[in-house]
């Protein structure tokens, strides 16, 4: 069955799956693109009794600024184009999982709710992290830091969401 996330434009259902995050982005960051795809499929269900949210309402708040998020967010919220998406390495949990830049941790707002979502422990290869915060990659380190955004990516989207993000309600 693929993974699916359902969101309403003026009422009428939305759905998008991996593989067309993936194409909308062009495939650079396909651990980024999961992250993404992971971390709103886990918010989504809290943040309208389970129901669809309206697209064009959803904010994002995040200290992640890696692209293949910001485009998953992007295509399913058009939150980036309009403003809705902010990127902030200091805001949130000081204590998230640490990324090559900011930390793993978001907040999504849709109306009076907020969730927070942070990724479990284990999820991120510390190898991944290190090459990302290299500053000098020789051409064998750009190979592997490929192999190991490829690694995530599957790794992530074979798991439930819950299991990729911790989510939590803050406010209503």
């Amino acid at each position: 069955m693929t993974q699916q996330l359902t969101v309403l434009e003026n009422d009428t259902a939305l759905s998008f799956n991996f593989d067309e995050a993936l194409n909308y982005h062009g495939r650079g960051f396909p651990g980024g693109v999961a992250h993404g795809f992971k971390m709103l499929e886990a918010a989504l269900p809290l943040l309208n009794g389970g129901r669809p949210v309206e697209r064009r309402k959803l904010h994002v708040l995040t200290a992640f600024p890696g692209p293949g998020a910001r485009d998953v967010v992007e295509l399913v919220t058009r939150a980036n184009t309009e403003g809705r998406y902010e990127v902030d390495i200091q805001a949130g949990d000081q204590a998230a999982v640490e990324a090559a830049r900011g930390r793993y941790w978001f907040r999504v707002t849709y109306g009076n709710t907020v969730i927070e979502l942070v990724v479990q422990p284990g999820i991120i290869d510390p190898e991944f992290i290190a090459l990302g915060r290299k500053p000098d990659r020789t051409p064998e380190d750009e190979r592997r830091q490929e192999v190991l955004k490829h690694e995530m990516a599957n790794r992530i989207m074979a798991l439930p969401a819950g299991q990729v993000y911790l989510a939590r309600q803050v406010s209503e």
